[in-house]
């Protein structure tokens, strides 16, 4: 009896066994599994403390993303995958690199069609586009192609949505599936779901698309731009706000919001969750429900009290003192609040679950901004009371020089993404990550004059690295008479008689050809003779016969001594990044004529060194001759003594510094033209085109000169090192 009883006890408790390990499914449908459950998701978010974290909100509430109607994140990645059928496309499988082998990195860029008029957005893109040193007007020659047609809002509630794409694409002999295309987008999608539908298929078209999801993002293949609105300037742009003084970096509040609440629809879950973290002391969040035709048919009891506390603080007041501002999602991932924060230097708090950050190829975002998830709101304030001051300044610092380097204008950000797209052509030859996130950045380094940072005069001080301890001299001659003068003679002379001096390149201008070998003065250096094309813009092309990372411009009718030169090469070694000269001049604002003028009165402020006798760094050749558009070449060569005044603006543009004055002989003088009032005009149209043409004013102004130690003072000359300076 008791082995049978013994018996059935093991059977009974076998089944449940069995019962419990390949029904389980059926078991949670009972009630007992139920309540479980419930307490369960009532105890969210479950991996923390109670007791250290409160939940002030209601779970249904952070646990909604909108309509329970809107689409999951699977069906939206497969109603993008039903539109884009080449999801998988990289630039190995779906790009064709021989049309960039044979004519280089050259874009193309379709006629706009009569009778369909481009958004104002857009046609600021394709201006940014006509003055890149990228753009052909030959399609035979293009290895990228970007359409004419409006692609940046497609809405089709918008009025500036454009119907019928697909149909004029497919018509383009060019067109060839999307194979080397660009197609730019601010807005897709629409109400309510907003995915990433364009209307249209792009066939192996690349996408240069704000608002990018990481899901639907084609990693090396797409572009990730930042969403900007009509109003961003087209080149220049304003300045980032953080200034010199803004020590300590803590400002008056911690953290702060002022936006939009969506009632209903997609981004609604995160933006009704923000007013739990606000304290009204130093972490300000406001929303208000005015926005939308139909907002008082979704009115909750906290508009009314939402709607008072938004119109007591001034949002560009809250950027200006704030440390961290939130940036949450929008009805799409991105938001123009991204670009506003990072101009004011307020460190932005991202919360945009799957948000693909502008430009992440080449940015680290990891030190401009903190990423938060949307579902851990309550932790955000503790997280950021926890960063360093240190460390918050660091973050400040980043975000300017991102915003100046990338984003500040619509110029940048087409220049940005065609300068990621051109990296990957050649990855042997690209930016690292280092050079696109240290300044002066990645648009102004250029890769194919090296890839060793040693090569460049930004990294330095930074990477440990010095200048080489010579220069090559680099005369300019154009007088017509095709002999040589005594002063060329005495100048050769004087230069070859440096001890830093490795050669002297003469770049003949003439009609007439150079005197023979027999004619040039003997020195101790190696002296090379270049025909130029009799182009002002000729004395900055990188010549393969300069080898040295210091040159010396001169003009042929300048007058310098051997100590002045010393002088000055030491100098430059000491600021190899800037130009290190002789002559000044001075640029200023005349009211009166609201333009900028030029004058070469001596002041106690310079701004400019002639380059008819200056030192800089060689690969501002390069950059003058490969990073400027021909355009501006042109304008160089078509106007007198043009050619260093845009040399000196962009060398203040990239190290927003100014040039260095050095010491110089009383009898020192720049060269005497008979047509200098007409060279002192060509001047201030040069420099007023060229202040158009960036959009602002690069030069900046300096009162410092250096003098050699016991310059002037009354001691023995025996102990001074230039004591021919002062004579």
């Amino acid at each position: 009896m008791q082995t049978r009883k013994k018996y059935i006890f093991l059977t009974f408790l076998a089944s449940w066994l069995l019962l419990f390990f390949f029904g389980g499914d059926q078991l949670r449908r009972f009630a007992f599994f139920s309540v479980r459950k419930a307490e369960a998701r009532r105890n969210w978010p479950r991996w923390t403390d109670r007791s250290l974290l409160k939940s002030f909100a209601d779970p249904e509430e952070l646990q909604r993303d909108g309509d329970p109607s809107l689409l999951s994140p699977r069906e939206r990645r497969a109603a993008w995958l039903s539109i884009h059928r080449s999801s998988r496309c990289r630039m190995e499988t779906c790009f064709d690199f021989s049309r960039c082998e044979r004519n280089g990195f050259k874009v193309f860029t379709y006629p706009q069609e009569r009778g369909q008029p481009v958004s104002e957005t857009y046609g600021k893109i394709l201006s940014s586009l006509e003055r890149s040193r990228y753009r052909t007007l030959d399609p035979e020659e293009a290895c990228l192609f970007i359409l004419g047609i409006d692609t940046l809002d497609r809405d089709h509630l918008s009025g500036q949505y454009v119907r019928d794409v697909e149909e004029k694409i497919r018509g383009f002999p060019l067109w060839n599936g999307g194979r080397n295309h660009l197609i730019f987008n601010l807005y897709s999608g629409t109400w309510p779901s907003y995915t990433g539908d364009l209307g249209f298929d792009t066939g192996q078209a690349m996408l240069a698309k704000a608002s990018f999801d990481s899901q639907s993002f084609r990693p090396g293949f797409d572009v990730s731009i930042p969403l900007f609105s009509k109003e961003h300037p087209q080149r220049g742009g304003d300045r980032g706000w953080l200034s010199r003084d803004s020590v300590p970096p803590r400002k008056k509040y911690l953290l702060v919001f002022k936006g939009k609440r969506y009632l209903t629809g997609i981004g609604s879950g995160t933006r009704n969750a923000l007013h739990h973290i606000h304290n009204g002391k130093d972490i300000i969040s406001l929303t208000t429900c005015k926005h939308g035709k139909d907002w008082e048919k979704h009115k909750d009891t906290r508009c009314d009290k939402d709607n008072v506390d938004y119109e007591r603080f001034d949002y560009q007041e809250l950027l200006h003192n704030s440390t961290f501002c939130i940036v949450p999602r929008g009805r799409r991932l991105g938001s123009f609040r991204f670009l506003e924060a990072l101009q004011a230097a307020c460190i932005p708090v991202l919360l945009s679950d799957g948000w693909e950050l502008p430009f992440s190829e080449a940015i680290d975002w990891g030190r401009a901004a903190v990423v938060g998830s949307e579902r851990l709101l309550l932790q955000i304030p503790s997280a950021v009371r926890c960063i360093h001051p240190e460390r918050v300044l660091a973050f400040q610092q980043q975000t300017q020089f991102l915003w100046d380097a990338y984003f500040s204008s619509v110029d940048k950000i087409v220049h940005t993404t065609l300068e990621i797209i051109k990296d990957r052509l050649s990855p042997h030859r690209s930016r690292s990550r280092l050079l696109w996130n240290t300044l002066p950045g990645g648009l102004l380094v250029l890769p194919d004059f090296s890839t060793h940072l040693g090569d460049f005069p930004f990294y330095y001080l930074q990477q440990g690295y010095s200048p080489s301890k010579k220069f090559t001299a680099l005369i300019r001659v154009v007088s017509q008479a095709g002999s040589l003068s005594q002063s060329i003679l005495r100048l050769i002379q004087a230069v070859a008689g440096s001890q830093y001096c490795a050669q002297i390149v003469v770049l003949w201008s003439c009609e007439k050809p150079p005197p023979p070998s027999g004619k040039w003065p003997q020195s101790t250096v190696p002296l090379t003779i270049i025909q130029g094309r009799r182009k002002l813009s000729d004395r900055f092309f990188p010549f393969e016969a300069i080898q040295t990372d210091a040159v010396l411009s001169l003009d042929e009718d300048t007058s310098l001594s051997t100590s002045e030169v010393d002088f000055a090469f030491l100098v430059w070694r000491s600021f190899p990044e800037r130009i290190v000269g002789f002559p000044t001049q001075s640029h200023f604002w005349d009211p009166e004529q609201g333009r900028w003028g030029y004058t070469s009165k001596w002041t106690n402020e310079l701004s400019i060194v002639l380059t008819a006798a200056a030192f800089y760094h060689r690969y501002y050749h390069s950059l003058f001759t490969e990073y400027l558009p021909a355009g501006l070449r042109e304008l160089v060569d078509g106007l007198a003594a043009c050619e260093d005044i845009l040399m000196n603006v962009l060398v203040a543009a990239v190290t927003k510094l100014p040039p260095v004055k050095v010491t110089q002989r009383k009898q020192h003088r720049e060269g005497v033209s008979p047509q200098a009032d007409r060279r002192s005009s060509q001047r201030q149209l040069c420099l007023h085109q060229l202040a158009d043409w960036f959009g602002y004013m690069p030069l900046v102004s300096s009162r410092l000169r250096l003098d050699p130690v016991l310059f002037k003072d009354q001691v023995s000359v025996l102990r001074k090192k230039y004591p021919g300076l002062e004579k």
